[in-house]
């Protein structure tokens, strides 16, 4: 079965050209060129991930992206033409997998549209190493005394990564070579968004959670001993 791919893009060049590198690379693909068009299609067609332009006509892709997680986890990668390290963060905040910035090499964005998918398909096995906290691989979500948080493909994974390594201190580098399979530079400032959004989810859901524990000028650790909770 070949993987549907969604290109929202509006220059119909570059939508094209990503149309048949991800059709030789064995997938098949949609493209829209309006950013309010991509709700309503989402909602009555399915997609294996989305590839999502930040300036689009009608609706910009990061309000998009956030309309989109309000009902669905489908994989976002973002592409941008901005170089602004904080329009990038925004992105990942509105709730996007990853992004890449324009000019984008079509054999990177099948290389990145690979390895989400990869990640997608081949889930860990649920874990629950914390009291009160499991990991759901087969909807890649995390369930916090019984009340279900939807989460994103990288925090479904920042987070499986966190609790396996419980009670280890992990440094955003180490956090990174995990988190990404392709080897590619991301800024701490990435890494402390991902955990930010993590921590608001959990919060969310339990007030009294804090398993995400800060180590000043180290990085991170998961701790579920009594109390930390």
């Amino acid at each position: 079965m070949h993987e549907k791919i969604l290109i929202v893009e509006d220059e119909y060049k570059i939508a094209a050209l990503l149309r048949d590198y991800l059709q030789q690379a064995g997938m098949s693909a949609v493209c829209l060129a309006d950013g309010l068009a991509v709700v309503p299609w989402l909602k009555t067609n399915q997609a294996d991930l989305v590839i999502l332009d930040l300036m689009l006509p009608g609706q910009n892709g990061m309000e998009v992206c956030k309309e989109i997680r309000l009902f669905s986890q489908v994989p976002i990668i973002m592409l941008t033409a901005r170089i602004d390290k904080v329009d990038r963060l925004q992105g990942l905040g509105s709730g996007a997998d990853d992004y890449i910035c324009k000019p984008a090499d079509p054999e990177e964005v099948v290389a990145r549209v690979k390895a989400v998918l990869r990640r997608v398909n081949n889930p860990a096995p649920a874990l629950q190493p914390a009291p009160g906290l499991v990991l759901d691989p087969d909807r890649i979500m995390a369930i916090i005394d019984g009340q279900p948080i939807t989460l994103t493909l990288v925090e479904y994974n920042l987070l499986r990564i966190l609790m396996t390594s419980h009670g280890r201190i992990l440094t955003r580098n180490q956090i990174m070579e995990q988190l990404y399979d392709d080897h590619r530079t991301v800024s701490d400032r990435t890494i402390d968004c991902y955990i930010k959004n993590l921590r608001k989810k959990l919060a969310d859901a339990d007030p009294t959670a804090n398993f995400i524990q800060s180590v000043y000028g180290l990085g991170y650790r998961f701790d579920f001993e009594p109390g930390s909770k």
